[in-house]
This record gives C-alpha cells, structure tokens and sequence, in this order.
C-alpha cells in the first residue's frame, strides 16, 4: 500500500504518469481520481501542462489541422505549442488564436499553386503588363553584364502576403510566449548548422525561416541570422515544448523519415536526403518523449502534394476522430482531479487595422523610395487593414520594378505605427523565350527582350520576334504616365507573314502569303489594375500573294488608317486555366481613306473593273468578351463572346473578319469551336460559346465547348456571298499544363460541315 503523505509533490505527479503510462486511458484515470481525492486534502498538486508539436512535411502537414480539430472538439485545453516548418504554420495560427475549424477553412481556400510560386494573381499586375505577365517559359535576367540562368528558388511574394494577413491581429506582439498559448519554432543557422528556437521577434520571418526548405526557398534573414527550414536538424521538437513546460505531450508526426536508396531517382531527392540526415538522427531522441504520439502513414503523398491537399487533409481529420475519445477522456480527467477550465473560444485578437504615421523603404537602389511610395499611394496618419496593405504592396509589386516586397510594423509610443519596407528590385533588363505551336502558324521558337527604363525613366521597352515556320516581330514602346502610374503613352510597330489556307465550301482551294504591317500609338488611364480607357490611331498594309492558285485568287495590297476609342477591363486570376474573372476588349472606330492596290484573277486572269476596290470610309466595331466562373473546387463554366462589325462595308477588302481556330493568333481573327482557321471571311459576326472545363487531377484538364455564330447580319460581303449566316460547332480537349506550357490536343466538330477535324495547340501564342 502506497502512504501518499509521505510523498513529495513531484512523487505524486511521477506516480500519476507511471499510472498514465503503464495503463493508459479506462480505469487508469479512475484510479488517478481516487488517488489525488485521498492526498487532496494535504497536498494539492498543480494542473500539469499540456504540450502540442507538429512536425515539419510540406503538405502532408495539413493532416495536423484534423488533430487540433480533435483537441478543440474534446475541450482539451492546450498549454504550449511547438513546430517545424509546416508544423509551425499551423502551430503558431493555432497558438495567437484560430481555432483549428477556422485553420481548416483557411487552408481549404488558399490557391496553393500561386501562394508556393512566384507569380502573384494577375489582378495585381499593371493593366498594362498583364499580356506579357507569366507568358515565357524562360525569362533570364540581366546581371552584372551577363544573362544569369533563374536560380528555381522561391521568393514566395503571395505568401509573405498571406502571412501578412493572417498574422496581422498580433502584429504588436513580438514576444511569442504572450500569444494565447506560448509558441517556439524551430529554424536552421546555414552558417553553424545548429538548430535555432525562435520565441521572439517578427513571426512572419521567423515562420519562413522555419518552413525555408534548401533548394526550393529562399533563405531568410531573421535577428542578424541567415536561416534555412528547421526540419534539417530538428524536424519535430519535442524537447523544446517540455523546456516550456509541457508534462503531457501530444505529438503529430507526418514526416516519413528517409526515403530507401532505392527510391531516390533525381537530384533535388538527393539534396533533400543530405539534408535530413541530422533530423533522421534527432527524432529517434524526440519521439520518446511523447505522451500521446501520432505518426502519420502518408507515404502516397510527397512535401510538393498540395494539389492533393484536401485529401491530406480529410486523413488528418479521420485520424483525429479515431484520436477523439482518448483526448476526450484526459480532458474529462483533469477536469474531474482539478476542476473545469473554461475554454475560450474567442482567442485571436480583434485587431482590424492600424494608424501608419511613418515609413523607412530598404533596398531600393535602381528605382526611389518616392516611386515605390507612389505606386502604392500610400498616405500618412492614416488607417489601413491587412487586405488593403496586401493590395498596395500588389500594386507596386504590379509594375514589375520588384520581385519581392515584405513590411513590418514598428508601433510607436504615441499607438502608431512605422512600417517598414524590405525591397528587392527585380534587374531592369531580361530575356524571354518560349515556344508555340498549332497548325495555322507552325512551330515557332518566341524570344522577347525587355528593358525598363532604356530610354526614358518610368518606361518599358520590348521586342518580341517568332522565328519558325511564320515570322513575326513586334515593338513596343510604354510611357508611364503621373503620380500613381496609371496613365500611359503606348507606340508600338509589329510585322507578320503567314500562310493562309483558302477555302472553299469548307474544302482547301489554295495558300496564300499574308504579309501585315502596322505601327501606331494610343494613350490609355487605367483608374484601376483591371480597368483601362483609351484612343489611338493606327496604320496598317496589308498584302496578299497567291502561292497556290484556285479559280478565282486575290492579289495585291492595301493600306489605310484607323482613328479609335477602346475600353479594357481584366479581372482574370491567371495567365493559363484561368479560375475566376473577366476579360473584356472593346473597340470602336473610323477606317480613313483606304489605298488599293488590288486585282482579283480568275484561272489568272483579271477580272472585269466591275469588282473594283471602294475606297470610302467606314465605321468598325469589335468586342471581345470571356468570363470564367468556378462551379465546384475542380470545374470552371467558361462563357465567351466575340464579334465585329463594318459597317458599309460592301466593296472594300482585306478587313474582313477571319472565322475559325480555337486560339487567338491572328488579327481579325474570330475563333470558332468546328472549324480551322480562316476557313469562312465576313464583315460582321457575332460568336456565342459555352463550355466547361474540369481539372481531372493535376495539371491535367477536360474542356468541352459548344458555340454558335451569325454572320452578314448588317454588312454583306461582295466577294464573300456565298457563306452562311449561322454556323454551329463543338469542340472537346484535353489540356496537359507542362513545363513548356499548356498542350492542347482537340477534336471539333462543325453541324454545317458535318466532319470531325482534329486541332492541336502547344504553348502561349505570340
């Protein structure tokens, strides 16, 4: 028989987790409750303290949400939290306040392929950048007098910004023990090696310190240190939560260990292997010290799966239900030995803005603090929510004078705040390549070089040319305009030669050589990123050279100018499989006096004077209009207008509009899911498309598309009497994003034509 008033405090709390230990959960607590009821009266002991860690493993550390669900459910009540890497993620959201339903949510909404990349959403970006935003496959910069190949490394622009808002309710809370439940991460010193615990200072830096995997991010520097991901050395910290002063320990491990030699097959699995040979070492000290440990069995899954992120996540919360009852009855223990505790539910700081009196900028050097303050249209003495932050960052991050933006506040005495801006400005000067490739232009290799400030400072200049079976070359000259950069002078001057295939009732007749010429110049505002107005005038030349004759040819040129208005309006999330927005291109205008120098050939002879060219003015209108709405996590309804209108246009030539194609390629090109490129011509035409698209699994996607189009509703062509004036199709793809881009394989069917054609389109077009 045990005399319990002979023991010490801590024989009494020794003897309680030799009983937890050796019988676990059931009669054990009651045993315990008996115990502690007996020696109550002389000795009462203190309520031990609970610790949490979460292990590092990339996506598979989204399991731990399913855990933290099962703590909250069973009203356990968490003293200290520690973790590595993806662990300290969800650990420290977890420790300044959410509750893990709130975790999950977050984390059930983030587009991950933008959060890990580093692009940010294209809503971000300048009106006028976003055609030529994440369209090469290659963009090589400038530095230091030579092209410098990309490093692959991650600056993770979208996530700083996400941190910056997740953690803005503790943004004055620099000491990491005064969160509602005190957090340590872990990080690596890549000049020492060792581990460093980080209980202190920006959390935002110290979570991307803990989560810097080598050879994926950048390293961070926190507190005069360079650090690297803490998984290296001390992927699951156990002992630190105990040197908080955890007594009972529930540890979730998803982190498989080392991989077997036989399934390391490339380099980066090699570098990853180096690198967690110290950590393999360091857990089998860790886990022992776990009162409750959960290793995870995600061997299917690898650090980069987040694309299957749900599923990691949905394992988590299964494990966590099975987990339930054991939480549940230590909550219900502890409770019955030392009394209730009163769970807040509500521990996340209310915190919704702050007052910035001040500001300091850092790394600027190519551009101006008052730039960079300018694009931002940042005021002082004012109040700002982490989303309107998050949005002026974007703003300037928009006009690609940066790679990478970050901010701290500073609070000052009289309950402002400094904020302090960390810049990392992008080289003024980079080359692009891609590739592009489908049956209307050939294979084509697209290379583009683009300066800032070449000329004239605040200004972008380009040249992009397609060599390949088409040539194609292009010059662009953009101005910016004003205090926040949102007006703009364009001139621009682009040369094209094809080769066109002529039809006739649906059947190939003949090739002709299409050589077009233009050069002109607009001035446009944009009031916001998605938004732009504008009028420009143009010159275009237009010529054409029969290759392969039929019985009735074309022959010759024309050329003329056009006085015109547009609108724009872009709302797209993205560049390529666009999830959500708007995309809308209007434009109204007044061709001027054209000059012909055209002849039509019948079994190559002219033709009679009576189809001879008109060279009247006329008005014109085109308007292009496509919209994508998500439907459900993997499937996108997509819906797509098109037309354009001469009107008058009777006798005139070579500004009709070309139907056919699936990618836009070509000017006056109006696509049409059934049929090839230029295969019908008509001065005026409406187009109508639906379709869905749904992602089958990663990077791999299903579109199907219906659509229907009118033609010669107002102005009939002369020479063109014989096209139809409704034409119906389908089309069905199948879509491979790869690293050279989409690949787009298609068969289109057409009603009126009644054949199945096949479409191929690789790459983003010039």
């Amino acid at each position: 028989m045990i005399n319990i008033k002979t023991h010490t405090r801590n024989q009494l709390w020794g003897l309680q987790m030799f009983i937890f230990k050796r019988y676990k959960p059931g009669l054990a607590w009651l045993s315990l409750f008996l115990v502690f009821q007996s020696a109550s009266a002389q000795l009462p002991a203190p309520r031990p303290k609970i610790g949490v860690t979460l292990s590092g493993g990339g996506a598979k550390g989204l399991a731990h949400i399913g855990i933290l669900k099962a703590i909250d459910s069973a009203g356990l009540n968490v003293d200290y939290i520690t973790g590595t890497s993806m662990g300290s993620i969800i650990g420290s959201l977890y420790a300044i306040g959410y509750s893990a339903d709130s975790i999950e949510k977050i984390t059930r909404s983030i587009d991950w392929d933008l959060l890990l990349s580093n692009s940010v959403s294209l809503r971000s970006i300048f009106m006028e950048e976003k055609d030529e935003y994440s369209k090469y496959v290659i963009e090589l910069p400038w530095q230091a007098n030579n092209f410098r190949l990309p490093s692959g490394l991650l600056q993770g622009q979208e996530l700083w910004l996400k941190f910056s808002e997740l953690y803005f309710p503790v943004y004055q809370q620099k000491d990491f023990s005064k969160f509602s439940i005190p957090f340590r991460c872990i990080g690596t010193d890549v000049g020492t090696g060792e581990a460093i615990v980080m209980k202190d200072g920006e959390i935002i830096s110290a979570i991307r310190s803990s989560m810097a995997i080598p050879s994926v991010f950048t390293a961070i520097d926190f507190k005069g240190k360079r650090m690297v991901d803490g998984g290296i050395v001390r992927n699951f910290p156990v002992r630190d939560v105990k040197d908080m002063g955890a007594n009972i320990v529930i540890g979730s491990n998803v982190a498989s260990g080392l991989l077997p030699s036989d399934k390391v097959r490339n380099a980066l699995q090699i570098l990853l292997q180096i690198a967690f040979f110290r950590e393999a070492e360091d857990a089998k000290t860790e886990v022992p010290q776990c009162d409750i440990y959960i290793p995870f069995k995600l061997q299917k899954y690898t650090m980069g799966s987040f694309g299957e992120g749900h599923a990691i996540l949905d394992s988590g919360i299964v494990e966590g239900r099975k987990l339930y009852p054991r939480f549940k009855q230590l909550a219900d223990s502890l409770n019955a030995i030392y009394g209730a505790m009163e769970i807040n539910r509500n521990r996340l700081p209310l915190v919704s803005s702050a007052v910035i009196s001040s500001y300091e900028v850092h790394g600027v050097d190519k551009t101006s603090s008052e730039f960079f303050v300018h694009t931002m249209d940042l005021e002082l003495n004012k109040s700002y929510t982490a989303h309107k932050l998050s949005n002026m960052v974007r703003q300037a991050y928009g006009t690609r004078y940066y790679s990478r933006i970050i901010y701290s506040l500073e609070p000052q005495p009289d309950g402002t705040n400094k904020i302090v801006f960390e810049v990392t400005e992008n080289p003024f000067t980079f080359a692009k390549l891609g590739i592009h490739y489908n049956r209307f232009t050939g294979i084509g290799i697209i290379g583009n070089l683009t300066a800032r400030n070449f000329f004239i400072v605040n200004s972008r200049s380009l040249v992009t040319v397609n060599i390949g079976e088409s040539f194609r070359i292009r010059g662009e000259h953009l101005q910016y305009l004003g205090r926040l950069k949102n007006y703009a002078l364009v001139g621009e001057a682009q040369f094209d030669r094809f080769d066109v295939n002529s039809y006739d009732q649906y059947k190939q007749d003949g090739l002709y050589k299409q050589t077009v010429a233009r050069i002109g110049e607009k001035f446009q505002f944009s009031p916001s990123r998605s938004f732009s107005i504008g009028a420009g005038h143009r010159f275009e030349w237009v010529h054409y050279t029969p290759k392969i004759t039929n019985s009735i040819d074309l022959k010759g040129s024309n050329n003329y100018n056009t006085l015109y208005t547009f609108v724009a309006f872009n709302s797209l999330d993205r560049t390529i499989f666009t999830r959500k927005g708007v995309k809308l291109y209007g434009e109204a205008g007044r061709v001027l006096g054209q000059h012909p120098d055209l002849e039509f050939l019948q079994n190559g002879e002219p033709l009679p004077d009576s189809l001879s060219i008109s060279t009247h003015t006329y008005w014109r209108t085109v308007l292009d209009v496509e919209s994508y709405i998500p439907i459900s996590r993997r499937t996108t309804l997509l819906l797509n207008g098109q037309g354009g209108i001469n009107f008058n246009y009777t006798r005139n030539a070579l500004n009709e509009f070309a139907i056919g194609g699936l990618t836009k390629v070509f000017r006056n090109q109006i696509t049409f899911a059934g049929l090839q490129e230029g295969t019908l011509y008509a001065p005026t035409v409406a187009m109508l498309q639906g379709g869905v698209r749904v992602n089958l699994f990663t990077n791999n996607y299903l579109i199907g598309k219906a659509n229907i189009l009118f033609t010669n509703f107002i102005s009939r062509s002369e020479f063109f009497k014989s096209n139809p004036n409704f034409l119906s199709g389908y089309s069905l793809t199948y879509s491979y994003n790869f690293a050279l881009g989409p690949l787009d394989i298609s068969t289109m069917y057409c009603d009126q034509t009644r054949k199945l054609q096949w479409y191929i389109n690789l790459g983003i077009p010039f």
